[in-house]
C-alpha cells in the first residue's frame, strides 16, 4: 500500500466515531407515580398536618359538648355593670389604683370573651374620665387628682365581694367583705 493511501485511510477512520449512548437512570414522573413514589403529594400532606385548623362542628355537636350558641339578642337583662362585676370576681379585670379599670389576664380564672371584655373596659374607662372632668368643672377649686382619689375611695366600697382591686403599693388583691 502506498503511504498516501494509508494516510487517507487513517484520516477517514478518525472522522468516524462510535455512537455516544447516554443512559438516564431517573424515571419520569409518571413512572415514579406508577412505581409508588408520591413525593410532592407526601410533602403536601405533611404540610397540611402541621397547620392547625378548626374542626367543623354542627350546632347539635356544640350543644352536646355543653357550649350554648351565642344569642343574637341578650334577653337576660344583664347590664354592663353586671358583666363588669363578673369580670372583677373572676379577676380578669381589676380596679386600678388610678381609678381606671385594667385588664389582668395573668390572674384571670374562668373563660371569658376577651374582645367583649376589652370593649367593656374601654367604655367604662371613657365614662369615668368624662365623670372626673365633669366633677372638676363643677369644683374647679379642688385639684383633679384629689377628686379622682376621693371618687376611687368611695367607689371601692361598692366593688363586688372578691373583686380584683389594686392597692396603693401596686399589688392586686381580692376585695374582702
Amino acid at each position: 500500500m502506498k503511504p498516501l493511501a494509508l494516510l487517507g485511510l487513517l484520516f477517514a477512520a478518525s472522522c468516524l466515531r462510535a455512537p455516544q449512548i447516554v443512559v438516564d437512570d431517573r424515571a419520569t414522573v409518571l413512572e415514579e407515580q406508577a412505581g409508588g413514589s408520591f413525593d410532592e403529594l407526601e410533602r403536601q400532606l405533611a404540610r397540611a398536618a402541621i397547620v392547625p385548623h378548626p374542626d367543623a362542628l354542627t350546632p347539635e355537636q356544640l350543644e352536646a359538648l355543653g357550649a350554648a350558641p351565642p344569642l343574637l339578642v341578650d334577653h337576660t337583662g344583664r347590664t354592663d355593670a353586671d358583666r363588669l362585676d363578673d369580670l372583677l370576681a373572676q379577676h380578669c379585670v381589676g380596679e386600678g389604683r388610678d381609678g381606671l379599670l385594667a385588664e389582668t389576664p395573668q390572674a384571670c380564672h374562668g373563660a371569658i370573651d376577651r374582645d367583649a371584655a376589652t370593649a367593656l373596659v374601654g367604655r367604662v374607662n371613657r365614662a369615668r374620665i368624662q365623670l372626673w372632668r365633669w366633677l372638676h368643672a363643677r369644683r374647679p377649686d379642688v385639684p383633679s387628682d384629689a377628686l379622682r382619689r376621693t371618687w376611687r375611695r368611695l367607689h371601692a366600697e361598692g366593688v363586688v365581694c372578691g373583686g380584683w382591686i389594686q392597692r396603693d403599693d401596686g399589688v392586686w388583691e381580692a376585695k374582702g367583705c
